[in-house]
């Protein structure tokens, strides 16, 4: 079967479309790197950032360069603790999302 759309331009329908699929994909990155899977956690949130906010819109409202913010999340990137933090808060403002962490095995 031949796909009509790229998987980028799919999902940036799905996200312009439907808030529970938008929340779902940054919570996925938020999961991810909360387990340690950076590179799983900055591929989702370029996916996200790029089927919603987009790079330049965004870095406004972080004060970051958006081409600094591209880096930062591309395969290669590695953010640090503070400007990741700043994206997140900004990207959860923006959805109006919550996320809650919660160990998978409370100890007894």
């Amino acid at each position: 079967m031949v796909l009509s759309r790229s998987f980028k331009d799919t999902v940036k329908a799905r996200a312009a479309r439907d808030p529970a699929f938008r929340a779902a994909l940054l919570g996925e990155a938020v999961e991810a790197f909360a387990a340690g899977d950076a590179d799983s956690g900055k591929a989702l949130i370029r996916d996200y950032i790029n089927a919603t906010v987009g790079f330049n819109q965004l870095s406004e409202a972080v004060a970051m360069d958006p081409k600094n913010l591209m880096r930062m999340f591309g395969p290669r990137g590695n953010p640090r603790l503070t400007n990741l933090s700043l994206v997140l808060r900004e990207l959860n403002r923006r959805e109006s999302v919550h996320f809650k962490v919660e160990p998978e095995h409370l100890a007894g």
